[in-house]
Order: structure tokens, then sequence, then C-alpha cells
């Protein structure tokens, strides 16, 4: 309590020491109305986070209204083959939430490692580029070789979190129709999406407008694949809540989604899943973006 004690030399008059630093920390911690802890992450840290930053570059969020959408593969769609784990199609009802309209890039998670509160990605350079992660010329580019930790940590500690899979696939997808990519039904090609080595390489993110989705957020398809929160369960969708699925609550791979700049065309269908290590593995194809709940 002596840390509060404020020195009056007169009547009304009010001497602010060296301690109102601590004073305003101490009162910024006690109006902090989000703390989180997850027992599902790798450390089950504990985060507050008490603002939410404003990025250099591409900070932008997109707000998706809430509401259903139908989620999974739909055999209906011309030339679409569906797999088992994107079977049943169902509805899902989702609650509002934001998610970035860009993939993070190397700018944004440099800031999070100057900071002391990220590790470095596994890798400094990318698949044709010595230097890529501490390069200015690549300061807009989609982050690579983190791991789904890394990429939870740095959610966190920007005030935000992963998205799950069903709020990446909504974001992608819309809530109008089952289309399997996010533009639609048209065949992908180089002009909407990096994908099948279209470039070789990860492209600055935003490069492929005609490649949004109906809300407007970018890259959802190619690029990079992304992490998604939830566990990987070939099985979820036959039993999954209809509303505000969280994922499976144990497992030992995570979903990742969107395909990536090296991979075949078919792999970028917004509704294909893949099953990543979350621990083990980073890829020189895979990155991440953030959610937020409003």
């Amino acid at each position: 309590m002596q840390h509060l004690l404020l020195l009056l030399t007169s009547p009304g008059e009010i001497i602010l020491t060296k301690l109102l630093a601590r004073i305003t920390v101490l009162a910024i911690l006690l109006l902090a109305s989000e703390v989180e802890v997850s027992a599902q992450t790798p450390s089950a840290r504990v985060f507050l986070p008490l603002i939410h930053r404003t990025y250099p570059g591409y900070g932008e969020m997109v707000s998706i209204p809430a509401g259903s959408f139908l989620m999974g593969c739909d055999w209906n769609n011309l030339g679409v083959t569906c797999s088992g784990d994107q079977l049943p199609l169902h509805q899902v009802m989702l609650d509002s939430y934001e998610i970035d309209k860009y993939e993070v890039t190397n700018q944004q998670y440099r800031v999070c490692v100057e900071e002391g509160s990220c590790t470095p990605p596994e890798y400094s350079y990318s698949r044709t580029r010595p230097v890529y992660f501490s390069n200015a010329s690549y300061n807009d580019y989609p982050v690579i070789y983190v791991r789904y930790d890394q990429a939870w940590v740095f959610c966190h500690w920007a005030g935000k979190r992963l998205p799950t899979e069903a709020e990446w696939e909504k974001a992608a997808r819309g809530s109008v129709d089952t289309r399997p990519y996010p533009w639609g039904l048209t065949a992908p090609d180089c002009t909407r999406l990096n994908a099948d080595d279209c470039i070789g390489d990860t492209t600055r993110v935003g490069s492929y407008p005609l490649g949004a989705s109906p809300y407007g957020v970018m890259d959802m398809s190619g690029n990079v694949w992304e992490w998604v929160a939830d566990w990987y369960d070939a099985a979820y969708y036959s039993y999954s809540p209809a509303a505000n699925p969280p994922g499976p609550y144990v497992g030992t791979h995570r979903v990742i989604r969107g395909g990536s700049y090296f991979h075949d065309m078919p792999y970028t269908r917004l509704d294909f899943r893949f099953a990543f290590e979350p621990g083990r593995w980073a890829s020189f194809g895979l990155g991440f973006r953030c959610a937020r709940s409003p």
C-alpha cells in the first residue's frame, strides 16, 4: 500500500513522485479484463494482452459477422472430389469475430522477436532466398519456418489468438454458397494465387486481389499454409458441435489450411485439411494469421 501514498504539502496540492510509473502500471493491471490460460498450449503461459497492438505494415483485420455457413466439401461442385476428413458437409453457427486480412509478415513477427516475446523462425532463409526473415526487402512477405507454439505465442502477444478451423473456413468461403475456392468455382491459376510453383517462393501478402474471399480476406489459398488452433481428427466433422466448434480436445497433430506456393492447385481448396506435427516441424511453406473475438 505504501506505493499508493500521495504526499500532500497543502490543501488541494498533490506531489506526484517517481512512484507514478508504478501506480500507472498497477492501475492498468487491475483493469485488465482478459486473462487467458490455455492448458492445450505447449507452455500453458498466462498472457495479459492489455493493448491491441498496431503492427507496422499489414495489420488490418476483417470483421466476420455472426451467422451460419456450410463447412466441408460439397460433392455437387463440378470437378470436386471429397475426401473422408472433409465430410460430411454440415452447417456451422459462429459468433462474430475478426481475422487478419493478411498473413503475418516478417516485419510484424520481427517486432515480437525484438521485444523478446517471440523466438526467431527456425531458419532465416526461404526456398530461393539466402536471407529472408531479416531482409527488409521481404518485410511484407509471410513469415515462415514457425512452429505452432511460436504462432500461438505471437498471436497472444498481439492480443489475439489463432483462428479455429471453422473460423478460418468461413473467412475463406463466406456464408452464401459452398465454393471450393475463396473467389468461387473458377479453377485456380496463377492470376488468383501463388501455388504450384507459379513463383517458386513466397510473394508479398495481398498480391492477388482476384483471389480475395467474399469478406476481402487475402491469400486464403496459396502462398503459405496457415496454422489454425484445432487439433486434427479425421472424423471430427461427424461429431463436432453445431455452434462455435473448438476442435478436438486432444490430439497429436494440428490442422493447417490453405496450401502453399509449392503445392499442387488441389491442395489450395479451402475445404482441404492437412495434419501437421505442432512441436517438431517448421516448413518453408508454413505461416499463420491471427483472429480476435470482439
